[in-house]
């Protein structure tokens, strides 16, 4: 093994080759991911189920996928959000909704638009005896459907993001398997 390391180092341009392959392949992950999240109008178009409050609909590593193009939520939808202050998502179901109506029906901005409302939702998971007001930010008790959503779950894949969750409990796998993925492909050999 260390001979072919050693005979890969010799010739630098194939090592430049590898390494701006490795690059590519990077490079098209993260535009893949970027060309989702706006296609889906969501900063997370995919999403990793990190607890058992889902369950039975959802599973502890389930792969969903998200989409935030609707405008409102409806009871019973399972949405994705983020709390401020907070990174991580929850994914929870919306028990209630609440859409809070001006005298004329339309909200006036600051700069002079006019606009609908955004929905209030209460959210709660369905193996969770109590709602979710214990979790939102301080002095919220509710969440704003255009603010704090990232979206709405449209299909998911079970059990696939558990590699994600194994290698953010344990980050030293996360350094192993991006080693092991270096060499690789400074041993790969062109054919």
């Amino acid at each position: 093994m260390f001979s072919e390391f050693k005979s890969v180092l010799a010739n630098p341009r194939q090592s430049l080759q590898q390494v701006l392959n490795f690059a590519l392949v990077l490079s098209t992950a993260f535009m893949l991911w970027k060309s989702l999240s706006v296609i889906s109008n969501s900063p997370s178009p995919i999403v990793v189920v990190l607890s058992g409050s889902m369950e039975p609909a959802f599973q502890r590593g389930d792969l969903l996928f998200l989409w935030n193009r609707d405008v409102g939520a409806e009871v019973g939808e399972i949405v994705v959000y983020n709390v401020k202050g907070k990174d991580i998502p929850i994914v929870h179901r919306v028990v209630r909704k609440h859409v809070t109506m001006p005298i004329s029906g339309i909200e006036a901005s600051a700069n002079g638009s006019t606009s609908i409302p955004s929905p209030k939702l209460l959210t709660k998971g369905d193996n969770n005896v109590a709602d979710d007001t214990e979790l939102y930010a301080k002095g919220q008790s509710y969440l704003d459907r255009n603010e704090d959503i990232i979206g709405s779950v449209r299909g998911y894949i079970p059990a696939v993001g558990y590699v994600t969750i194994m290698l953010s409990e344990h980050p030293w796998m996360k350094t192993a398997m991006l080693g092991i993925m270096g060499v690789m492909v400074m041993l790969q050999r062109e054919q």
